[in-house]
């Protein structure tokens, strides 16, 4: 579920066939994910403009702050277990850090 809120996130406003494309999953398995995200006030959906039979979903307020806390959480732990690093270790991870970029960067 944080997956797709923060494919929500990324993407503003989207619909479910989008979303599950994106997440690699098909719509019919999206949809009771993005109900359940609605259901907890993470996520908002409406009618399309032009196409009223379309649902598009957008990240609310609170689906937002869910995600802040959670990387935040994310963040202090990788910079406490940062820290438990030798320097040698520590050197290794910054001369690898352009291989990591490539690896999560977002042009693939």
């Amino acid at each position: 579920m944080l997956s797709a809120l923060h494919t929500v996130e990324t993407m503003g406003s989207v619909t479910i066939g989008d979303l599950a494309a994106a997440e690699g999953i098909a719509p019919p398995t999206m949809t009771p994910i993005v109900s359940r995200l609605e259901e907890s006030g993470l996520v908002s959906r409406e009618a399309d403009a032009v196409d009223r039979r379309v649902a598009r979903v957008t990240i609310s307020r609170e689906g937002k702050r869910l995600l802040e806390r959670s990387r935040s959480r994310k963040t202090a732990y990788l910079a406490r277990r940062l820290r438990s690093l030798d320097g040698a270790e520590r050197e290794t991870l910054r001369r690898a850090l352009p291989v990591l970029e490539k690896l999560v960067g977002e042009d693939g």
